[in-house]
């Protein structure tokens, strides 16, 4: 007789991702706003790996539910894309609304484009020891721009537009995420993470059941290819996440081109660990000369953070063999606008990540304390936000 597997997230029955047509009802209402973009991001576990994430920003008022599952390597059953693949979506997006208006304000006529960006990331050590870590690695962009303009003005354009998208406030400089802990309703504080300073945001899970699809068919929103293409870094397989001991490289791609209607179509590619591709669309919101028919690029990038930290809590737990019943997280992150697209004319800004985290466990708080930790040291995205990166730029012509 073979195993049931829970797949919580195709037996709801609601689309993978959707705008939320009741944000307040769900408990979703924006930070306030202080370097000019401000989201909060809302984020439960359904299962081990499955989980869902409600985003609202304070720009646009628009509010996403989008899902997250992991494949063969955590034994997930792959249905959505991995937590990693949406920062990949949100950053290029970002990069592709930076380099189409800088070239407007710039007067460059771009006749077409394509952006293929890999992202990697590392992990070593011992899970048993407490030696086991995260770190993120530079970032490589290649630009396909059939332009009239010369390579030098391209290149700059390209080098110019990547340091004013948000995210490169992340990416520049070292920024310590901050936290608060609370563990079977009561707060605790944290021992090695660094606290937020104020008492924790009320627990949003509660409410996130009732977040309902707001009018519209969001069905092609996230679609769900075949196995990614094996490369020569394809070496990670079935359970290998899973493993005590780790030494191994992470990558992903993204390959963002523009549709005639505007949207943003970006193919993800995970090739290890190997894992499927899905085709994810992008827009920004009417403020920044969009229709908000699709997640914008900072939902993704806030969505992406929330979704890996919150994988490392269920691998812990798992490989460790403890309870834990139920984990939630509050992130609020804070951009500046684009340097083109929101006319500050000015590099990406931001500040560091705020999370508030909810368990439910019957271990002690010696093991809540502990899970945190654990789970902050071996977050890709984390260790994204506290590591100096650079994006290398590489110009192709189309």
């Amino acid at each position: 007789m073979k195993n049931v597997v829970e797949n919580k997230l195709l037996d709801s029955g609601k689309p993978l991702f959707y705008k939320v047509g009741n944000a307040e009802i769900a408990g979703m209402t924006p930070p306030t706003t202080r370097l000019g973009e401000s989201l909060r991001t809302a984020v439960r576990s359904l299962t081990i790996f499955q989980k869902e994430a409600l985003v609202t920003s304070a720009r646009t008022g628009m509010t996403w539910r989008l899902a997250s599952d992991e494949g063969a390597y955590l034994d997930g059953t792959d249905c959505a894309p991995a937590p990693l693949c949406f920062l990949t979506v949100g950053m290029i997006s970002s990069y592709m609304n930076e380099i189409m208006a800088l070239a407007k304000i710039r007067d460059i006529n771009i006749h077409s484009i394509c952006l293929v960006q890999d992202n990697y990331y590392s992990m070593k050590g011992s899970m048993a020891r407490g030696t086991m870590i995260a770190s993120a690695h530079d970032v490589d962009l290649e630009a396909q721009i059939k332009s009239d303009a010369d390579r030098k003005t391209l290149i700059k354009l390209v080098m110019d537009a990547t340091a004013a998208s948000p995210l490169n406030g992340l990416m520049r400089g070292k920024h310590e995420s901050l936290f608060t802990l609370s563990h079977n309703g009561c707060e605790i504080p944290p021992v090695k993470a660094l606290h937020v300073g104020r008492p924790a945001e009320p627990d949003p899970g509660v409410k996130m059941d009732l977040a309902v699809p707001a009018e519209g068919n969001w069905e092609n929103l996230c679609v769900k290819g075949g196995l990614t293409p094996e490369h020569q870094n394809s070496v990670s397989g079935a359970s290998s996440s899973l493993t005590d001991h780790q030494d191994r490289l992470l990558h992903l791609r993204g390959i963002c081109t523009l549709r005639p209607d505007g949207i943003k179509e970006i193919t993800q590619h995970l090739f290890n660990p190997h894992g499927s591709v899905f085709t994810l669309l992008s827009e920004e919101g009417p403020e920044s000369g969009g229709l908000g028919r699709a997640p914008d690029a900072t939902t993704y990038m806030s969505a992406g953070i929330g979704f890996c930290f919150m994988t490392q809590f269920g691998r812990y737990a798992k490989m460790k063999r403890k309870d834990l019943t139920d984990y939630r997280i509050l992130q609020d992150s804070h951009f500046t606008l684009g340097g083109a697209s929101g006319g500050t004319g000015v590099a990406g800004k931001a500040d560091p990540l705020e999370t508030h985290v909810y368990l439910q466990s019957s271990e002690d708080d010696n093991f809540a304390t502990d899970i945190l930790d654990v789970s902050e040291q071996t977050c890709f995205l984390h260790a994204f936000c506290k590591t100096d990166l650079k994006t290398k730029i590489r110009l192709t012509e189309r």
